[in-house]
């Protein structure tokens, strides 16, 4: 079958705006504040080995890592028709507990296997372990929750509940985490039904066709990319904060290498992993080099298996970058994973300063609050990520109290968190003057503030509150978040990551880091 150039670009489309709809229902039909109001969730098509299609514009460090959970779900089962595998494992593709990804097959008459799978990841605001949110200052991944590996959670079209109760048993909330499975699986219901009629209308033929030839385009694109950044081995090395439990200033280092239309990522340099829970497995170190490297490209391709196979990424078992079971990883996916994309860009701006923006605030300010609910008796748990500045470019401004890189997710509006929890939102504002000076100057970051209207447990884990956002080029760094708790009018300065318990009038207040700034400042 000859390419018709006409026909590839209406299966980029459409394969994507299968995954774009996969979200919409998702969304429409989440109960958790963190899933509908947040978007705290991914979607994409897997061809029948399990490598991506297509995405929707959701979250990278859920997408670039779904494969490998896709994989693991395949491996296990063979899939029938009406079966929906879960998992969260980690260690099998998976980010961190609360991430939850449901897999499913698409079938057609004729075939025995799926021509197709699509799946989800939405974050669950508890799953269980040590503390409310699933976000603990732990040591083990045994204390972060429920570990899940691939499990038939649907199989021939019914829910299996055997399944699903010994999983609603163990989480604080287990009314609003049903309804959030149920959502994710009328999500792939929905991708099922549109991948079917596509292929009724164009054959299996030619679907296949084109899907493969999406990734070949992709993957053509990218070593063109790649291409341009002049050959050598740039090297970068920042550090995490702490670990929250002994270890602070973790190093993450990297060797860049660019040779002709490939690139080599070795991070064999970086600390070895650590006893807190910032310890990234291997996916998500894969996702932050992906979404690195898509975000050269100034083509609007599809991001697919195509794009990953110019990268080369070398890690080291054991270390912080590619962590082993049984370690603590709850943070790895939402803090470090920010400064392995902040190493990356610093690697690449020794060789392509102008196209490289300054340190964005490299943290996801990950607060969780639960308890119960003194109004009605019921658990609530809260998990929320929070906005800060952007890094200048060598064009513009960084822009304010917004997520960047590996996170896409929007904030909780002040009223769906009133409504929901039992706070009072006394301020949500830009915090002004926190973004680096420069010619450019980085984006300011945001001010939360929180009083509880009953008690609760409170756990933070957060970055950039000891070590600044890097400016370049001559810019200044941006200022380093906080995190206090006001109680009784007075101040209380919290380390980066920490776990308390909270009374009635309580506040929270955190102040996430601005952006680094691009050239010296005028005079």
């Amino acid at each position: 079958m000859k390419v018709n150039p006409i026909l590839l670009e209406v299966f980029k489309n459409k394969l994507s705006s299968v995954a774009d709809e996969m979200g919409v229902s998702l969304n429409r039909t989440a109960f958790s504040a963190n899933i509908k109001e947040r978007r705290d969730f991914s979607c994409a098509v897997f061809d029948e080995n399990g490598d991506m299609i297509a995405q929707a514009a959701h979250i990278p460090v859920h997408l670039g890592s779904m494969p490998m959970s896709v994989k693991a779900a395949i491996s296990e089962f063979d899939f029938k028709e009406g079966d929906m595998v879960v998992l969260n494992d980690p260690f099998k593709g998976g980010t961190h507990l609360p991430d939850i990804t449901i897999v499913a097959g698409v079938f057609v008459e004729g075939e025995e296997k799926p021509v197709f799978y699509v799946a989800n990841r939405a974050h669950h605001a508890d799953v269980g372990g040590m503390s409310s949110g699933s976000m603990p200052l732990s040591s083990s991944i045994f204390q972060e929750g429920v570990i899940i590996p691939p499990l038939k959670l649907v199989e021939n079209g019914q829910i299996n509940e055997s399944v699903f109760k010994l999983f609603l048993n163990n989480v604080r909330t287990p009314y609003e985490r049903e309804g959030d499975f149920k959502a994710q699986i009328m999500a792939n219901l929905t991708g099922i039904k549109r991948i079917k009629e596509m292929i009724e209308k164009y054959t299996l033929q030619t679907v296949r066709f084109y899907a493969k030839e999406l990734m070949d385009y992709s993957e053509r694109i990218m070593r063109k990319t790649i291409l341009k950044i002049p050959d050598g081995t740039y090297s970068f090395v920042d550090f995490l904060d702490d670990d929250g439990i002994e270890r602070q200033n973790i190093k993450i280092q990297l060797d860049l290498t660019i040779d002709g239309d490939e690139a080599t990522l070795d991070f064999t340099k970086s600390d070895d992993q650590v006893s807190g829970s910032v310890n990234a497995v291997y996916a998500i170190t894969l996702s932050a080099a992906l979404y690195v490297f898509r975000c050269l490209v100034e083509q609007n391709i599809p991001t697919n298996a195509g794009c990953l196979r110019p990268l080369r990424l070398i890690t080291r078992k054991g270390s912080i970058v590619d962590a082993v079971f049984p370690s603590a990883v709850a943070g790895g996916n939402v803090e470090t994973s920010q400064r392995i994309v902040d190493v990356i860009l610093g690697a690449l701006s020794k060789a392509i300063p102008e196209k490289i923006p300054a340190a964005s605030q490299g943290t996801m300010n990950n607060i969780a609050i639960g308890g119960i609910n003194e109004l009605n008796g019921e658990p609530f748990a809260y998990y929320e990520t929070l906005g800060g500045g952007m890094g200048a470019s060598s064009r513009h401004h960084g822009e304010s109290a917004i997520h960047s890189h590996m996170t896409n997710t929007l904030n909780t509006p002040i009223e769906a968190l009133e409504y929901s929890y039992p706070f009072r939102v006394r301020q949500y504002s830009i915090r002004r003057g926190s973004g680096g000076r420069g010619a450019f100057c980085g984006g300011d970051g945001l001010v939360r503030e929180i009083e509880l209207l009953n008690k609760a447990e409170i756990t933070v884990l957060s970055e950039r509150r000891r070590l600044s956002p890097y400016g370049l080029e001559g810019g200044e760094a941006g200022k380093r978040g906080r995190n206090i708790i006001i109680r009784d009018s007075k101040e209380m300065e919290m380390p980066p990551k920490f776990t308390m318990k909270l009374n009635k009038g309580d506040i929270v207040r955190i102040e996430t880091p601005g952006g680094g700034g691009y050239f010296k400042p005028k005079k």
